[in-house]
């Protein structure tokens, strides 16, 4: 029988959000926002731990309510509007191997995606484990491009310049190839990429899809927020 991954859980949770303040803890239906993302993950059963990185201390304790770990509170450098996530899963990835010794993997999840299901969860893992070899891709998820790229444009001095050019924009949009867009909800990364704070999205990376709106929504905006509790409603309370 294989030896099972050791796979660290990440969740980034700023508390600097700008265009919905405070999301991360604001109420959904009958939970804080990071909370859904914290049950999904310790039901999933696929982590040998949960590590919230924040720099904020609401959030902090929300989170160790919900049986997360939070050791310390993010560096001010690592909590800038700025700052990447490679940044932020190096800085939580050398702390816990230090405590807790090495790990083989980081499945990093936004809390900004409440309703990525337990399934995918562990549909993303059994996909970074099932690869070949000795070395191992990292995973992220994608959802449905809601424009084909041949649909949109940049703007120059000569006026709209279509991005893939004026042929493929003459086609209606079930004769052109299906595209995916990056959703953020869940990225498994090797720990050696993650030590060396590596780009995750690169050249080899393999693809998680989900196509159901509710688990492909990154929540961002007020109306996204609005659309969330709409949806919240309607969840069963088991999979809340």
């Amino acid at each position: 029988m294989a030896e099972r991954l050791r796979l660290l859980a990440l969740i980034p949770a700023r508390g600097g959000s700008k265009r919905l303040p405070r999301k991360n803890v604001l109420p959904l239906a009958d939970r804080p926002l990071i909370v859904w993302t914290i049950d999904a993950a310790r039901r999933s059963g696929v982590c040998l731990d949960l590590l919230v990185s924040t720099d904020d201390p609401e959030i902090a304790d929300v989170a160790r309510a919900a049986g997360a770990l939070v050791p310390w509170l993010r560096p001010a450098e690592l909590a800038t509007d700025t700052a990447g996530s490679a940044g932020v899963v190096t800085h939580a990835l050398a702390w816990y191997e230090s405590e807790h010794g090495p790990v083989d993997a980081v499945l990093l999840l936004q809390p900004t995606s409440p309703f990525r299901s337990v399934a995918s969860i562990r549909g993303a893992v059994s996909l970074y484990e099932g690869q070949a070899g000795s070395s191992r891709h990292p995973v992220v998820s994608m959802s449905p491009a809601a424009t084909p790229p041949a649909w949109t444009f940049s703007l120059g001095d000569d006026g709209l310049q279509p991005s893939l050019g004026w042929d493929l924009l003459q086609r209606r949009s079930q004769d052109l190839p299906p595209t995916w867009a990056l959703n953020g909800a869940l990225y498994v990364i090797p720990a050696d990429e993650a030590r060396a704070a590596l780009p995750i999205v690169r050249p080899g990376v393999l693809p998680y899809l989900m196509s159901d709106p509710h688990e492909c929504l990154d929540i961002d905006t007020p109306d996204d927020w609005l659309l969330a509790t709409h949806w919240a409603a309607g969840v069963p309370a088991a999979h809340r």
